[in-house]
């Protein structure tokens, strides 16, 4: 079943509940296994919108895009290479992007993120779907000029791991094929990025099975699957729109 699931802030307190037009219907209890609605309706405008989940960790890949690995004459990897992406660094949709307090170009990369809805460790690929509950729109903005500095040590976690760094949102979606999807991002309304998921070198089931043959996923995990071709840097009060049909769109300023 498609939904759009959405996690609130009202009145003082959090809840979450299906996006419907312009409106978010509450359910109570736990939004990957028990829940009922509450019969209640709530307007969109008057809610601050929060992260689509609370993840324990998020996993960003690097490289498992064919059009930007041959953009960059990167070597097809063996295996999905990825990071872990810090809490202090969740950001929702609406929030500002803080400028590090270190000097370097700050890029964007627009991606889609999976959203893990069963406790998964070791799980063969054909039952990895079953795992996934639904998929997110992420930015996975990034120091650039961090990453290389230091030639004895590549830099991924800090040139990543910044406060604020790791927008997602608005929603999670459900009843999605991935591998139908777009991914579009736009820097001050100019789309720069505007690639299809189906490019990915691992796709959906085949992540979730092999990094959890590594790391045990808990529900409200993300996997953000990289990015393909036209990351770009952004400059102080930039506005940069993640777009995903289904989803919807990731919307946040920098600075």
């Amino acid at each position: 079943m498609q939904n759009k699931w959405l996690r609130f802030e009202y009145a003082g307190k959090t809840g979450f509940g299906t996006l419907i037009d312009d409106s978010v219907h509450e359910y109570h209890g736990d939004m990957f296994s028990r829940k009922e609605k509450t019969g209640v309706v709530l307007p969109l405008s008057q809610l601050r919108v929060l992260t689509p989940t609370q993840p324990s960790k998020v996993i960003a890949l690097w490289n498992n895009f064919k059009a930007l690995g041959a953009k960059l004459n990167l070597a097809e990897p063996a295996e999905p290479l990825y990071l872990l992406k810090a809490p202090n660094s969740f950001l929702a949709t609406g929030e500002s992007i803080r400028r590090p307090r270190c000097d370097g170009k700050v890029v964007f990369e627009g991606e889609l993120g999976i959203v893990i809805g069963k406790t998964c460790t070791a799980v063969p690929e054909e039952e990895a779907l079953s795992h996934v509950f639904g998929y997110t729109c992420a930015n996975d903005v990034t120091v650039a000029d961090i990453l290389n500095r230091d030639a004895s040590f590549t830099q991924w976690d800090r040139a990543k791991g910044f406060d604020t760094f790791c927008p997602m949102g608005p929603v999670v979606a459900t009843g999605l094929d991935p591998s139908t999807l777009s991914v579009c991002t736009r820097l001050n309304g100019e789309t720069r990025q505007h690639y299809p998921v189906s490019d990915m070198r691992f796709p959906v089931q085949k992540l979730v099975s092999l990094i959890s043959q590594d790391l045990t996923l808990f529900p409200g995990d993300v996997i953000l699957c990289g990015t393909s071709v036209g990351v770009g840097s952004m400059k102080p009060g930039s506005h940069v729109e993640v777009e995903i049909d289904g989803i919807g769109t990731l919307s946040n300023v920098y600075g």
